[in-house]
């Protein structure tokens, strides 16, 4: 399976603040927050969703397409992601532009206040899929420049590929109508728990007029595991997989969708996708940066065994294998 990964590109300054941002609220004084919060460690780290999920399919051997627009100041960008298996041939790079910045301040909870600049991503939309190099299979729409998240959804439904939709953090900046094309269509969506809320609020459908509209929806829950909900089906449940600690949220998420896309392409069973998903997102979370891991087919097998048992470890490692 090909597949092409629409989404930002990004630079992320990941910032920590060795205190609670719930301390510093005033419930009176919401209306008016001026808050200063002093942080004692600062990661300049390479981001943006499309890229992340393209480096998490990239080492998992499927050599994802990155669709999106990057600066001037990619080409270092690039030959990172071009070594680490992804085709960045449809990437536009603005002329004129910088690449997306992602400011993201994290407290002792994993509380996490953010910035984002869309810089060049606002070129995104200039990108046509019909004339992308290779035909994909399968298209992740995944948080960008608004228009061009309607247009590549538009593009791929024309075209006649499956969509996952993923809207993520540009939910807030969506208006009915556009969260309605977005997600109505999509055999796979993707929220976390507390975007599953807010779509419900913007779309003004129900879960269950949701459910009818799509194929799968999955739900990250963090330490929970995930969700995964179809129509007239029960939610089904995967676990997390434990971490030996907790580095750096960021990114989590975006490995998750890398590990399920990566199982659903070799056709393994959505719950079983998902537990690699749940495994490829610790090994993220025990790592500062959202690409600054290593996958190891035997840590990662080991990893799904000892949260899931020995047939999932068994399923998995054939494919895992061959990443060494």
């Amino acid at each position: 399976m090909r597949i092409a990964v629409t989404g930002s590109i990004a630079t992320d300054h990941l910032l920590t603040f060795p205190g609670r941002f719930a301390e510093q609220l005033l419930k009176e004084q919401l209306e008016r927050v001026s808050l200063s919060f002093l942080a004692d460690a600062l990661e300049v780290r390479r981001g943006g969703v499309g890229a992340n999920i393209c480096f998490g399919l990239g080492l998992l051997g499927l050599e994802p397409a990155l669709v999106g627009a990057a600066g001037a100041d990619f080409a270092e960008y690039d030959a990172w992601l071009r070594s680490h298996g992804v085709d960045t041939s449809a990437v536009r790079v603005s002329e004129s532009l910088h690449t997306a910045r992602f400011v993201c301040t994290t407290d002792e909870d994993q509380n996490q206040i953010a910035t984002f600049y869309a810089g060049a991503m606002a070129e995104a939309r200039r990108i046509d899929l019909s004339a992308l190099r290779n035909r994909p299979d399968l298209v992740l729409v995944g948080a960008d420049d608004p228009e061009a998240m309607l247009r590549h959804t538009a593009g791929a439904h024309r075209l006649g590929i499956p969509v996952a939709a993923d809207p993520s953090q540009q939910l807030a900046r969506l208006d009915r109508d556009q969260a309605r094309q977005l997600v109505d269509g999509a055999r796979w969506l993707f929220t976390n728990a507390y975007e599953q809320a807010l779509l419900v609020e913007r779309t003004g459908w129900s879960r269950a007029d949701l459910l009818r509209r799509v194929g799968t929806w999955i739900t990250t829950l963090g330490a929970d595991g995930v969700a995964l909900t179809g129509e007239g089906a029960p939610a089904l449940r995967v676990p997390a997989v434990p971490a030996e600690r907790i580095a750096d949220p960021t990114g989590a998420g975006d490995a998750f969708r890398s590990g399920f896309l990566a199982g659903t392409a070799w056709g393994w069973p959505q719950e079983q996708a998902a537990r690699l998903g749940c495994a490829l997102a610790t090994t993220v979370l025990e790592a500062i940066g959202t690409q600054e891991y290593e996958l190891t087919p035997a840590e990662l097998t080991a990893r799904m065994e000892r949260a899931y048992g020995p047939d999932a470890a068994r399923i998995a490692e054939p494919r895992l294998a061959g990443l060494a």
